[in-house]
C-alpha cells in the first residue's frame, strides 16, 4: 500500500483521489481474505463488484468509483490486464436533486454566522460544491470583474463563476482577515501554503505570497500528510457541514439536503430566470451537458407556464 500511494503521488492525483482509491483497494483485499492483489485477477474483480451491488446495494456512483480505483490499480500499477469485466451493475433508481426555494435557501443562510455564513452564500450564489469553497485562494477571488476562478476541480478542471454583488463585501473583509492572519504566520517564521503540481519547485517564493493563502485558513497550523511540513491548510470541508445541517434544523427543513443542495438551487434559480443549458453548464463545470440537463426536471412545473385542466 506504501509503493501504491507513493506511485497515485507520482501520477498528481488529488489527495482525495488517493484517499478514496486506497480505500478501495483495502476493501477489495479484506474483502478476499488479505489475498495479495498480483494472485488475484479479473475473476476477483468482478465478485467483489458484483458483491458491491447485489450484497451492499450501493449507488451506482459508489460502485463506478470502486472499479475506477481496481482498474487503477491492475491497469496503471500492477500493469496487469483485467480484460472484460462482466459482473452485475448497481440499479439503484437515480433520484431527482433535491433543491431549496429561495425562501428555504435564504431562511438556512440567515441562520448561520461567520465564515460558514459566506461559504454557504458562496455555495448558492456561485453553484460551488463545499470542496471548492474551502481550497478557494485569496487570487481567485476577481471583486472588480465579479467573477470567482475555481482551480483544482473535480476532474482537475478550472472554471470560472458569478461573484454575487451582496458578498463583495463580506468578501473584501474576509480578505484583509487573511492578509492579516497571513503577516503574523511570516512573522513568526511561516506562512508557506501548499502548492498544487510543481509550482513549489518552479516557484519558491510563491508559497508565501499572500496570493496564494487560502480564503478560509484554518485556525491552526497542522502538518501536510504528504510533504510532512507544518503550514497553515484550509478549513475542513466539515466546519461548513455541520454548520449548514444545524441551519437546516434550525430552520425547520425536512426534505434531505445538505451543502450541495445550494449548488442543485442554483442552478435551478438560474433556469427559472431563463439561462440557456450551455452557459450553466460552464459555471457549474459540468463536463457532459447531460448532466446539467437533469436540472430540467427539477424546475417547477409552475414555472414552466404549465396549468392544471382543473385550474382552468
Amino acid at each position: 500500500m506504501d509503493r501504491f500511494r507513493l506511485f497515485i503521488r507520482t501520477r498528481q492525483l488529488a489527495y482525495k483521489t488517493e484517499k478514496t482509491y486506497c480505500y478501495w483497494v483495502l476493501y477489495f483485499i479484506r474483502y478476499h481474505n488479505r489475498r495479495n492483489p498480483l494472485e488475484m485477477g479479473a475473476v476477483e474483480v468482478e465478485q467483489f463488484l458484483e458483491h458491491l451491488a447485489t450484497q451492499r446495494n450501493v449507488a451506482p456512483n459508489t460502485q463506478k468509483t470502486a472499479l475506477n480505483a481496481l482498474v487503477f490499480l491492475y491497469h496503471k500499477f500492477l500493469e496487469k490486464d483485467l480484460g472484460q469485466l462482466r459482473f452485475s451493475h448497481s440499479t439503484r433508481p437515480k433520484l431527482l436533486p433535491t433543491v431549496f426555494t429561495h425562501a428555504e435557501a435564504k431562511r438556512v443562510i440567515d441562520l448561520m454566522r461567520g465564515t460558514s455564513r459566506l461559504g454557504a452564500s458562496l455555495m448558492y450564489g456561485s453553484g460551488l460544491r463545499v470542496s471548492e469553497v474551502a481550497r478557494l485562494r485569496v487570487q481567485d477571488i476577481e471583486l472588480d470583474r465579479g467573477v470567482i476562478l475555481v482551480r483544482e476541480s473535480k476532474g482537475l478542471k478550472s472554471r470560472q463563476t458569478l461573484l454575487p454583488e451582496s458578498l463583495k463585501a463580506p468578501l473584501t473583509r474576509q480578505l484583509e482577515y487573511v492578509r492579516v492572519k497571513h503577516a503574523g504566520d511570516i512573522a513568526d517564521g511561516f506562512g508557506a501554503v501548499y502548492l498544487p503540481y510543481a509550482l513549489e519547485r518552479k516557484y519558491p517564493n510563491a508559497s508565501r505570497e499572500t496570493g496564494w493563502q487560502y480564503l478560509f485558513p484554518a485556525n491552526q497550523l497542522s502538518v501536510d500528510p504528504r510533504s510532512g511540513e507544518l503550514r497553515r491548510h484550509h478549513v475542513s470541508e466539515q466546519i461548513f457541514q455541520r454548520a449548514v445541517r444545524a441551519a437546516i434544523r434550525a430552520a425547520g427543513i425536512l426534505k434531505k439536503s445538505g451543502c450541495h443542495t445550494f449548488r442543485h438551487s442554483f442552478a435551478t434559480r438560474l433556469l427559472e430566470q431563463g439561462t440557456d443549458l450551455r452557459t450553466i453548464q460552464e459555471l457549474l463545470g459540468h463536463s457532459d451537458i447531460s448532466t446539467t440537463q437533469i436540472y430540467t426536471h427539477v424546475v417547477g412545473l409552475h414555472q414552466r407556464g404549465m396549468k392544471s385542466p382543473v385550474d382552468l
